[in-house]
């Protein structure tokens, strides 16, 4: 778990921002929003081929330019 400690004369501001920062750079947040439901290995697998099929024909459209 990310955790902070607030240094003498830090505003909350200041020490809430580094919180953030901290717990994005940790992929916190992305892990909560992914285990807020339970999914079946079988839809998991699905996005993962799906993603995969988007990055592929980023790449070739990219490629195609130049």
């Amino acid at each position: 778990m990310t955790g902070i400690k607030v240094r003498p004369n830090e505003s909350i501001d200041s020490a809430l921002k580094r919180f953030k920062r901290e717990t994005s750079k940790a992929g916190l947040m992305a892990e909560i929003k992914k285990r807020k439901h339970y999914e079946k290995p079988s839809v998991i697998r699905k996005k993962k081929v799906d993603a995969a099929k988007r990055k592929r024909r980023k790449s070739n459209r990219e490629s195609s330019r130049y």
